[in-house]
């Protein structure tokens, strides 16, 4: 089946944009997923009919989304020391936010997450990604098909690299939010990396991992590996 890629940037204040890219990173289609207002319901059941549209053709769509997989189900109890090149416990004033793939896009310099809290402290665009997840796992050929990306980490690993991989998109979609969009388009880039072998996915704590377009080429060993 022709391989697609479909990027979902999440957000409320204006509807989740959305762009699909086949194997040659050429845009395939893009739009966005409802309305301002539109129940959680209503904006999975747009992403889902556009993977479906595609899996009807006969394609084999992987998917792409800006946005935690789920919320901490208790905090989290190690912590990064960056200065000893180590992990050590969590101490009684820290909150316990945040998962190991934060930990690591953070760590590195590529990004600065939003925490992932508890679901009791998630904020809306937050649930709304996790109710995505949840949605478009059942969807599509299981949770492989569908993975976190983070593009603000993609930007940073692409920065200065004179072979950062070129695409073709239109911007017909473009302005409700052209910023929004092109994080879906990057959101998509990064998965047909990842995908076709020339990526990574970091995180091992069990609470879901970040893929990535690039290799981790230089990091303290301790920090890819989760202590609990």
């Amino acid at each position: 089946m022709a391989p697609l890629y479909l990027g979902i940037d999440v957000q409320l204040l204006r509807p989740p944009a959305w762009m699909v890219l086949d194997e040659s990173l050429t845009q395939i289609d893009s739009g966005w997923m409802g309305v301002v207002g539109d129940s959680f319901e209503t904006i999975c059941g747009e992403a889902v009919a556009v993977v479906e549209r595609y899996l009807r053709r006969g394609c084999d769509v992987h998917i792409g989304i800006d946005s935690p997989r789920g919320p901490l189900p208790a905090p989290r109890e190690w912590y990064w020391d960056g200065k000893n090149e180590g992990w050590r416990q969590r101490r009684p004033a820290e909150k316990g936010r945040g998962r190991h793939c934060e930990v690591i896009v953070r760590s590195l310099g590529l990004a600065n997450p939003q925490w992932t809290p508890s679901l009791e402290d998630s904020p809306n665009w937050m649930r709304l990604g996790y109710a995505l997840f949840s949605a478009l796992e059942r969807e599509a050929s299981g949770p492989e098909a569908v993975h976190e990306v983070f593009p603000s980490a993609s930007y940073a690993m692409w920065k200065a690299d004179p072979d950062a991989p070129k695409m073709s998109i239109d911007v017909s979609q473009f302005q409700p939010g052209p910023k929004d969009m092109i994080d879906a388009a990057v959101a998509a880039m990064t998965v047909c990396e990842y995908q076709q072998g020339r990526g990574a996915a970091v995180g091992d704590d069990g609470f879901g991992a970040i893929v990535l377009p690039k290799p981790i080429t230089e990091a303290p060993a301790n920090l890819l590996h989760w202590p609990g």
